[in-house]
């Protein structure tokens, strides 16, 4: 017989759900003086969690030093909240600084007895690190160009600006079970990758109304979900509602308090199904919503490049920010150049970012700016649309290198392909966490481990096919074991080959990838092919047993 799960047997089993209980952690700033006053050494484990609940990780190595993550809301920052930013890195984080796919900036190496400061001069720019990690509603992204693009359905900048204020830093949502993913948007490409969010809400029109549908049951990690349609059309003022109810269905339900590992809203939404998943949210409003399938699926843009805006005589420019990586110094100097013009810098969920309010007659002059603080726009496009997770130093889950390595494979492709590689993505994580969705790049790569015979561990990489987003959202496979790092290039390679020799007309890396089988495909990048093992289990179906080649 099942076992009754009752919230005194979660806390029996959950560590981190007694951690919550014992001592909230959104009250840990309360504790700051005296943490610092007793000094980094002797924290306990328990504050370092409680820590997340501001957007604070331990660097690697575990000495004292912290990753702390800036929530931005779409992705948006003021040349004052930029500068402040970059302020801070270079006062604090040693001129260090990345953007993530979640449209947060990332700083490093701040010291705990740093932070009193850190957060005040946060507070006073109007930016917050509340809920940037721990298990809260994480940054709410969106488009990174809302507000400005023609081709939006409607300007949905409103509704994230409030959903972002009633959930950041709200105690009623600071003990959810696990981190909670939320976007909203109405680009017409649907940028915002609303397939692997916890909750998309996607723009569209019904009988004459704006308003959304609704997805829900996204994320990747190590057993990854894409987002199922609930059928709904949510109007604009009743968004909010539909958000609060489906985190109070899921929040309260002890079921999924009981194992970190399926504490996700897609676990729930694994059990119950799209519809008795929506039948359960009517019940909590007291009503029926309007049952109206979502829109289809739309080809994905990056807004790389220069492009007019809504507003008459100006320009929003995507520049290419490879790998991410954005230094406090930078952050400065494209502060003070876009402050020049009165525009705002906008992060991008492929770790690039946007300068919208350009006047057009100054389009040329931002982009020689820009290009003199370190970002070109006439890069190969393959440098837009690749991105890597933190890895590799700083990260201690991290099993692998990643942004070098990334580096090192766009290098090694350019040099090969030169632009022919445009339109190809390279998404590549260090670990099952998949902070740079492996699972959904042309060419994903996660950081693993091989043995030599002696028993030596050797940094390696399994290679993912067959995944994408945008109008053809998919899962990929790992079709490629334990690459060795020194032939992850070679192998790289030789798939992007067999796609340049081998594709049918304008059909894409993924279609290529998934036009072909995994043994033609492992035959491609000049491995060996091990044939699947079948056997028989009790009950006599067949079942294919994977063997890593």
């Amino acid at each position: 017989m099942p076992e009754t799960i009752t919230w005194d047997l979660v806390l029996k089993r959950n560590s981190i759900e007694r951690l919550k209980r014992e001592r909230a952690p959104i009250t840990i700033l309360d504790h700051l003086p005296r943490l610092i006053d007793e000094g980094y050494e002797r924290m306990t484990e328990e504050d370092i969690v409680r820590l997340q609940w501001y957007g604070l990780y331990h660097d690697k190595p575990k000495t004292g030093h912290f990753m702390m993550r800036v929530k931005l809301p779409r992705g948006v920052l003021t040349p004052a909240k930029l500068r402040a930013i970059g302020q801070i890195s270079l006062t604090y984080g040693e001129n260090s600084g990345e953007l993530s796919t979640r449209q947060n900036v990332q700083l490093h190496h701040i010291e705990l007895e740093e932070l009193p400061a850190v957060f005040a001069d946060l507070k006073s720019a109007g930016l917050t690190t509340a809920g940037g990690c721990g298990d809260c509603v994480r940054n709410i992204t969106g488009c990174p160009v809302a507000g400005v693009d023609p081709d939006e359905l409607f300007d949905c900048t409103g509704l994230i600006d409030e959903v972002a204020a009633f959930f950041f830093g709200n105690p009623d949502y600071s003990d959810l079970p696990r981190k909670h993913k939320i976007t909203i948007s109405t680009c017409a490409h649907q940028c915002n990758a609303s397939a692997i969010n916890c909750i998309a809400l996607t723009g569209m029109r019904h009988e004459g109304r704006n308003g959304y549908a609704v997805k829900v049951g996204g994320g990747l990690s190590a057993t990854p979900r894409l987002a199922r349609d609930l059928g709904i059309f949510v109007e604009p003022h009743d968004a909010l509602p539909v958000l609060r109810a489906i985190l109070d269905a899921w929040k309260e339900d002890p079921k999924y308090r009981m194992s970190r590992v399926k504490a996700r809203l897609k676990f729930m939404v694994d059990d119950y199904g799209p519809d008795r998943f929506r039948d359960l949210i009517e019940q909590r409003l007291g009503r029926q919503l309007e049952h109206v399938p979502g829109p289809s699926p739309a080809p994905l843009s990056e807004h790389i490049g220069v492009h007019p805006q809504k507003q008459e005589g100006l320009s929003y420019i995507g520049f290419p920010a490879f790998l991410g990586m954005m230094n406090g110094e930078q952050m400065v100097r494209l502060a003070d150049l876009v402050e020049g013009f009165g525009g705002d810098v906008r992060v991008t969920r492929q770790q690039n970012f946007v300068v919208a309010g350009v006047p057009n007659a100054r389009v040329q002059e931002v982009i020689d700016g820009v290009r003199a603080i370190g970002y070109d726009l006439n890069v190969n496009k393959i440098r837009a649309s690749s991105i890597a997770c933190t890895g590799e130093p700083l990260c201690n889950y991290s099993v692998a290198e990643t942004k070098s390595k990334l580096s090192s494979i766009i290098t090694h492709l350019e040099d090969r392909f030169d632009r022919q590689v445009e339109g190809i993505n390279v998404q590549l994580d260090g670990c099952p966490h998949a902070c740079a969705h492996h699972w959904t790049g042309d060419i994903g790569l996660q950081g693993t481990t091989a043995r030599e015979t002696g028993g030596q561990k050797l940094e390696a990489y399994d290679i993912y096919l067959r995944g994408g987003l945008g109008d053809n959202p998919v899962i990929g496979r790992p079709i490629l074991r334990r690459v060795l790092s020194e032939q992850t290039e070679v192998v790289v390679e030789k798939l992007v080959a067999g796609y340049l020799a081998g594709r049918q007309g304008s059909e894409s890396f993924q279609q290529f990838t998934q036009r072909h089988d995994d043994e033609a495909l492992t035959v491609m990048a000049g491995m060996t092919y091990v044939p699947p093992k079948v056997h028989l289990p009790k009950g006599g179906a067949a079942v294919a047993e994977l063997v890593e080649a």
